[in-house]
């Protein structure tokens, strides 16, 4: 900045020229700090963990960096702004670099490495080629185990360069990573040119995500975009409990914030367990989740090929089984293409094709990348898939792998008839009003984990005070805390294990297979007591509830509406327990439960074979 002090008073001038000779100490001074930083090294790496919101285990760390503690040039920010300013970014990237490669390897740290680097000095002219390569191989780390993670913190005018610029590392096997979407400049422009192997939600997006559903709605929306196209996704800012809980129960990959580990010097090498547990049986979803089905169930067997297979032998065999559209090409369990039948008839039927080109193999027409598809995914997923790539609807096959391995083939017909008969069985047997699964398929859930004797808690969900609140503001009101509720256990709940059922009116059952059920439970009631005082009109949130008519008919004040729940632990032992037991040990503890005033937890120490 440079001050005008021309025709100014001799007092406002002299002011300002001390104000503009401060401004110039103060950058001279910042440009020799950063230079001593620079030139001694004088950065420390910090390294923040990257969490698998599916199992809590740890699958990598962000790589920052922190200036000398007594510094102006302590934080990141102030560092970078002094070395763009002073034409310094390159010596301070590949400083950045350098420190945190040999710190990850000093700390002996698990998983993938984060780097971060800026597109400004991406875009650099002197920025130097096989400078990160060298360094990891200096410190015996694998290409393959680092992530460059690009921040959005730069005007990127040309995304072509940007992506022109990244081929090279993954070219030597480094994944990508766009950081902070949402939060600057190219946004989802750069994602869909990149194609980065992690997108980082910005935190703006996870910060009370549990209590605005704008937010929860377009990380919904993302994070169905990332599915399609194969990309993991990782949250970042994740600060409290409620906040983990919504990003688990969208589906999103992976987990970043102060609620699992402050960045540190020396950063935990696995998330404590009363921090994050996971499930124990990640295939109950698959296998117990009412509302699907898996890819599994549409499995077909159909002949295969070997990739040496000729041209004339798969003619021969079409003609033999006109009903074969496509057939796979299999070497040693591995998938390696497709084979459509009007590829091979056309060749086939023209006036030399067969004479000419019979003998050659059938890898010279075959598709190399058919769609493949593991056999646990739900078939709601597989649906979306195919409705929303035309690639995929080019055929009615596709293929099935169980952990890679060649497993069948899937018809989309078959897709779409198993879809219906979902629909409308769901249709059937939901709660019209937060279509949530009714009392068959709660009932049909718990039997199935009693047969299987699987460990599980239910939990019986009853509004307090909700018939005086239906009464005075009318049922639409009354419905919408009902779905206040519905919203709230579906996003405390962990989607690959719990069951969640609607019994009717006010009433929901919860079924844990979360070891961390009771801190999901808690954290229900604080967000449920937070959000329900937002239905009521002012004068009644002031006086803390309503006055009305109890049953009897007696005027009677009634506070704001709480949640009484009753929680029923089966540990797997019992072999004479029915679901008619879990319901009954269940309702009693509610009854249990609701004699406590406010928001209630009461566990219910009964077992199954103490039922008279």
């Amino acid at each position: 900045m440079h001050l005008d002090v021309r025709n100014q008073p001799d007092a406002m001038r002299d002011y300002l020229l001390c104000m503009e000779n401060g401004e110039k100490h103060s950058r001279e001074v910042m440009q020799e700090t950063l230079a001593e930083i620079i030139d001694n090294r004088l950065l420390t790496p910090w390294f923040q963990p990257i969490v698998d919101l599916a199992n809590g285990s740890i699958i990598g760390y962000e790589a920052l960096v922190r200036g000398p503690s007594d510094s102006a040039l302590h934080s990141p920010g102030n560092l970078f702004n002094v070395a763009m300013q002073t034409n310094r970014l390159i010596d301070l990237e590949m400083l950045c670099r350098d420190v945190n490669i040999e710190g990850f390897s000093r700390l002996k740290l698990a998983g993938k490495l984060f780097l971060n680097i800026s597109p400004r000095a991406l875009l650099e002219p002197g920025f130097p080629n096989g400078f990160t390569i060298c360094k990891l191989q200096q410190y015996g780390i694998d290409p393959q185990d680092v992530v460059i993670e690009l921040t959005e913190n730069f005007p990127i005018l040309d995304t072509s360069v940007v992506c022109n610029a990244l081929s090279h590392y993954r070219n030597a096997g480094f994944k990508v990573a766009l950081d902070d979407l949402g939060s600057a400049y190219a946004g989802l422009r750069l994602w869909a040119e990149l194609k980065p192997d992690y997108v980082k939600f910005d935190k703006y997006f996870i910060q009370s995500i549990n209590r605005d559903k704008s937010k929860k709605r377009l990380v919904k929306s993302l994070q169905e975009i990332a599915v399609n196209d194969g990309c993991q996704t990782i949250a970042e800012g994740v600060e409290t409990l409620e906040e983990y809980y919504v990003v688990q129960s969208l589906g999103v990959t992976l987990g970043q914030g102060y609620y699992f580990s402050r960045p540190s010097a020396s950063p935990p090498q696995q998330i404590p367990a009363n921090i994050l547990m996971a499930p124990k049986d990640k295939q109950l979803y698959a296998r117990l989740k009412w509302r699907s089905e898996t890819v599994e169930h549409l499995i077909t067997t159909v002949p295969t090929l070997t990739p040496e297979t000729s041209l004339k032998v798969v003619g021969d065999l079409l003609e033999r089984m006109p009903e074969l559209l496509a057939i796979p090409v299999v070497d040693r369990d591995k998938i390696c293409g497709m084979v459509h039948r009007y590829q091979v008839m056309n060749i086939l039927a023209s006036r030399y094709g067969r004479d000419l080109r019979g003998n050659s193999p059938i890898t010279e027409i075959m598709q190399e990348s058919p769609l493949c598809i593991d056999k646990d995914m739900p078939i709601e997923k597989l649906s979306q898939m195919i409705t929303n790539d035309n690639t995929c609807q080019t055929s009615n096959q596709f293929v099935i792998t169980a952990n890679g391995i060649y497993a069948g083939v899937g018809l989309v017909t078959d897709l779409l008839k198993k879809i219906t008969d979902l629909q409308i069985r769901n249709a059937r047997y939901a709660n019209p009003l937060t279509q949530l699964p009714g009392n068959v398929p709660i009932n049909e859930h718990i039997a199935n984990l009693l047969h299987d004797h699987t460990s599980f808690t239910s939990c019986y969900f009853d509004l307090d005070n909700f018939k005086p609140f239906n009464d005075l503001y009318g049922y639409g009101r009354g419905d919408m805390v009902i779905l206040l509720l519905s919203e709230i256990l579906q996003n405390m709940c962990n989607p690959e294990c719990d069951f969640i059922g609607h019994v009717g009116g006010d009433d929901f059952i919860v079924v844990f297979r979360s070891e961390d059920w009771k801190k999901r439970c808690h954290a229900m009631l604080d967000d449920f007591a937070r959000q329900v005082v937002d239905l009521y009109d002012e004068e009644h949130r002031l006086a803390g509830g309503i006055d009305a008519k109890d049953r009897r008919g007696a005027n009677t004040f009634f506070p704001i509406a709480s949640v009484s729940v009753g929680a029923t632990f089966y540990d797997g032992h019992c072999s004479v327990c029915t679901q008619h037991d879990i319901a009954y040990l269940s309702s009693e503890a509610k009854k249990q439960a609701k004699k406590i005033v406010g928001n209630s937890l009461f566990v219910n120490r009964r077992q199954c074979n103490q039922i008279d």
